[in-house]
């Protein structure tokens, strides 16, 4: 396997531009509002932030488990990695190191790292049709990953492209799925976005086929973009722009009411 040049990185930067400028307009309501509103302004923004973190853990529960006892096991467990992104985004710490993905691995899914504590998986897996890169190959691949994503400007491109690539890696026996969407998360809610999840059985049937399908062509094609890579990034990138839209509406909905009622 061989890693996709950040070079051949190929998103609608428009969409991303979007996104940057629903948050920039988001923290000017709260700094250049009145200034006896500006403490209900901001409270607003970080619950609105808060819910949707609590709504992430809903859904990623949704998604990895496979009835009702599995859910509510596992979302105690996401909340518990939750809270440990942050306190770490609340001491200034960004994601940047393998070091953290075993810290994540380790509390999202403390099965898999009982099992195999603190290394990558020794066993071939296989993703669908895709057959995921050698065990062998794992440290080197997931070594570059990170140097590449700590080169890459833009925290968004960072975060979605982290997603993908990680995935394809597939360095863990068990919990990388779960591991990946929280340590995007970190980049995204570290750099004041806010974290992106997956509403509906249909945004997670989209999620998957997409994800296999650029695996594959990647598998024949390693060094180049595809279709389904974009609709990967757009995905990702729809995901944001609503939940920036839901923190935007909250923070300016409260504003408005407080001027009406003066």
């Amino acid at each position: 396997m061989k890693l996709l040049p950040i070079s051949e990185i190929s998103v609608d930067h428009s969409k991303v531009q979007e996104v940057e400028q629903i948050m920039k307009s988001t923290f000017r309501l709260i700094t250049f509002s009145r200034k006896h509103m500006a403490d209900d302004l901001l409270n607003t923004y970080l619950s609105s932030t808060t819910n949707l973190q609590e709504l992430l853990s809903i859904k990623n529960a949704q998604m990895e488990a496979q009835n009702e006892t599995e859910a509510e096991d596992y979302l105690i467990t996401l909340n518990q990695t939750l809270l440990f992104v942050a306190n770490e985004i609340k001491h200034q710490v960004d994601f940047k190191t393998e070091l953290q993905l075993f810290q994540l691995f380790r509390l999202i899914s403390p099965e898999s790292h009982a099992s195999h504590p603190n290394r990558y998986r020794d066993k071939l897996v296989q993703i669908g049709g895709y057959l995921c890169p050698e065990p062998s190959s794992i440290p080197s691949l997931v070594s570059e990953l990170f140097y590449n994503i700590n080169t890459i400007k833009s925290p968004i491109i960072r975060a979605i492209y982290f997603h993908h690539e990680l995935i394809r890696i597939h360095p863990f026996i068990d919990g990388n799925g779960r591991t990946t969407r929280i340590a995007k998360n970190w980049i995204l809610m570290y750099n004041l976005f806010p974290p992106i999840f997956i509403r509906d059985e249909t945004e997670k049937s989209n999620y998957i086929n997409t994800l296999s399908q650029s695996f594959a062509l990647l598998d024949k094609k390693p060094n180049k973009w595809n279709d389904n890579l974009s609709s990967f990034f757009d995905q990702e990138l729809n995901r944001l722009r609503f939940n920036s839209l839901l923190v935007y509406d909250a923070v300016h909905d409260l504003g408005e009411t407080r001027i009406e009622n003066e």
